[in-house]
C-alpha cells in the first residue's frame, strides 16, 4: 500500500492525515494546536506541524506529502530567509485603512473606479484580509522592517519550503490557488502584478523587481523533495494549496458544485471553469487546486458564532442545538447580526455583533440560541447571493466544517439557504485535499485520483424567506450606522 500525507495548517491548529494513495482510505492522523492571536511567529506553525506528524505516526513510510494552509497570511522574509516580523493572519483587521487607501490610489481618488480596476487586474478588491493590504500596513507602520523585506510567502508556501530544507528563498514555491489570494497575482492571466506589489510597499516598480515571490507551480507539479538532513530525501512534495481550494479538492467538487464551510471563517465557494471579476468586492476571483477557478465569498465570522452563543448560555453545543430547535422560525422576532470579529463580507471590519428585536417576550434562551444559528446561516446566505450575482448558479450546497457538526445548523440550513444541503461525514477536508493532491503528483496522472467522501446525508425543507428578510433589514441598519 502506497501512503500519502495531507497537511492542513489552519488558523487554530495543524492536522495531518495519512491516506492510501489509490483508494483514499484513512490510515492514521494527528493534530497539534496553534497559538491564539491574529499575528503569529511562523515558527509556531513549524513546531505544530512536526508535533502533528509525530502524532500521526511519522512520515517514514509516506511517499508524498502536500500542505494546505490558511490563506492570505503575510510571511515577510529577508534575503537570508529569516522572518522579519510575526506573520499577520487573514483575520487581522489592522490593515482595513490600508485596503481603503489602496483602492483609492488605484482609482485616482475614486473608490468605485479603484474597485473596478482592482477587480479587473486580479479578480479581487482588497479588504483587510488580503496579503497586499498587510504589506501596505507594514510599509506605513513599520517602514524600517518593510525596507528589509526581500521575499514574501504565504503560510503554506513557507511550510512547504521548511519541509524541503529551506535552502534559500529562491526555492520558495506556491500554487495558483494561494497566489490568487494575495492581491498581486492574476489567476486569469497566471502572473504576478509587481506594479501592485510596489504600490503596497510604497516602492518604485523597479525597486521590487528583486523581491522574491514564490514560483507558481501547476496543480500536479512536484515541488521537490523533503529535507535530506531530516531523513526525508525520498518524500515527494506537492505544490500545496490554499485551504479553500484544498477543501474543494478533498470534497471532490466538480465545476458548478458549491460548498459552504463553517470553520473559523465562513466560506461559500464554487468550482468554475471561468474566473470572476466582482467590483463590489464581495466575491473574490480565486483559483482552485485543479487548474480551474474558485469564486468565493468569505466571512470573518464562522463557527465561533456558535461557540460564543453556547458560552453566553452556559451550554454545550449539543444543548445549544436543542435550545435552537425548540424555538420557532424567526426566534420570536429576535435577530442576531453576528459581526463578532468585524466582517469581510460585507466589508465592515470595524463592525460589532448586534441583537435586534429584544423584548420581554423574545428574550428567551431558546430564541437566543435560534437567533445565533439563524444569524450565522443568514450571513452565509448573503454570501451565496453575492456569488449568484456573478452569474454562478447555486442549486444545492455541500456543508462542511466544524459548524456542520451542529444538528441545528444542519436542520435549519436548507430553510435559510433555500436549497437542498448535503452534509458528508465529518472530516478534515483541507488535509484530505492536500493528501489527494500528493497522490496526484505521485501518480503523474492528468486527473486527480477518484476519492469520494462517504456517508453523505441530505437535508431539505421549505425555505423561510421572512427570516432572511428580517436579518437583511437588521444588517442594513448596522451598515448604515457605521457610515454615519
Amino acid at each position: 500500500m502506497t501512503l500519502v500525507a495531507g497537511i492542513d495548517s489552519s488558523t487554530q491548529s495543524c492536522k495531518v492525515v495519512i491516506r492510501d494513495a489509490e483508494s483514499g482510505r484513512l490510515v492514521r492522523s494527528g493534530s497539534a494546536p496553534h497559538p491564539d492571536g491574529t499575528e503569529v511567529d511562523p515558527e509556531h506553525w513549524w513546531r505544530a506541524l512536526n508535533r502533528a506528524v509525530e502524532a500521526a505516526g511519522g512520515l517514514d513510510d509516506v511517499e508524498a506529502a502536500s500542505v494546505g494552509g490558511q490563506q492570505h497570511g503575510m510571511v515577510a522574509l529577508d534575503g537570508k530567509g529569516d522572518v522579519v516580523r510575526p506573520a499577520l493572519l487573514w483575520n487581522d483587521t489592522r490593515s482595513a485603512q490600508a485596503s481603503a487607501d489602496l483602492v483609492l490610489e488605484v482609482g485616482g481618488g475614486d473608490a468605485v473606479e479603484g474597485a473596478r480596476r482592482w477587480a479587473e487586474a486580479v479578480g479581487t478588491v482588497p479588504v483587510a484580509a488580503i496579503t497586499v493590504t498587510k504589506l501596505r500596513w507594514l510599509a506605513d507602520h513599520e517602514p524600517e522592517l518593510a525596507h528589509v523585506v526581500e521575499a514574501v510567502a504565504l503560510p503554506h508556501d513557507w511550510l512547504t519550503w521548511r519541509l524541503s530544507g529551506a535552502a534559500s528563498v529562491e526555492t520558495l514555491v506556491t500554487d495558483r490557488s494561494d497566489a490568487s489570494g494575495t492581491g498581486y497575482f492574476s489567476a486569469g492571466a497566471g502572473e504576478y502584478r509587481r506594479d501592485l506589489l510596489a504600490l503596497a510597499l510604497r516602492r518604485q516598480e523597479s525597486d521590487v523587481s528583486s523581491v522574491l515571490l514564490p514560483r507558481v507551480l501547476g496543480p500536479n507539479e512536484p515541488a521537490g523533495h523533503g529535507d535530506p538532513s531530516a531523513g526525508r530525501a525520498g518524500l515527494l512534495l506537492g505544490p500545496g494549496c490554499g485551504d479553500n481550494a484544498g477543501a474543494a479538492l478533498g470534497l471532490g467538487l466538480r465545476p458548478g458544485q458549491t460548498s459552504v464551510s463553517l470553520g473559523t471563517s465562513g466560506v461559500v465557494a464554487v468550482v468554475s471553469p471561468t474566473t470572476t471579476s466582482d467590483e463590489s468586492g464581495l466575491v473574490a476571483g480565486f483559483a482552485d487546486a485543479t487548474g480551474r477557478f474558485l469564486p468565493l465569498a468569505c466571512t470573518l465570522n464562522g463557527a465561533r458564532v456558535l461557540d460564543a452563543a453556547a458560552r453566553v448560555l452556559g451550554v454545550t453545543h449539543e444543548e445549544l442545538s436543542e435550545l435552537a430547535l425548540a424555538a420557532g422560525p424567526g426566534a420570536g422576532g429576535l435577530v442576531h447580526v453576528p459581526y463578532l470579529e468585524g466582517e469581510r463580507t460585507p466589508n465592515l471590519p470595524t463592525a460589532t455583533g448586534s441583537m435586534w428585536g429584544m423584548t420581554l417576550t423574545s428574550m428567551t434562551r431558546e430564541n437566543v440560541a435560534r437567533a445565533a444559528v439563524e444569524g450565522l446561516l443568514c450571513l452565509m446566505a448573503d454570501g451565496m447571493e453575492a456569488v449568484r450575482r456573478q452569474g454562478v448558479s447555486v442549486e444545492r450546497v455541500t456543508l462542511v466544517g466544524g459548524g456542520a457538526r451542529s444538528r441545528a445548523v444542519r436542520e435549519l440550513a436548507p430553510a435559510i439557504l433555500g436549497v437542498p444541503v448535503d452534509v458528508p461525514a465529518p472530516g478534515e477536508y483541507v488535509a484530505d485535499g492536500a493528501a489527494r493532491q500528493a497522490a496526484w503528483v505521485l501518480s503523474g496522472s492528468v486527473e486527480p485520483p477518484a476519492w469520494h467522501p462517504g456517508g453523505v446525508a441530505t437535508y431539505e425543507c421549505e425555505p423561510t424567506p421572512a427570516v432572511l428578510e428580517r436579518y437583511r433589514e437588521a444588517a442594513q441598519s448596522v451598515a448604515e450606522s457605521l457610515s454615519r
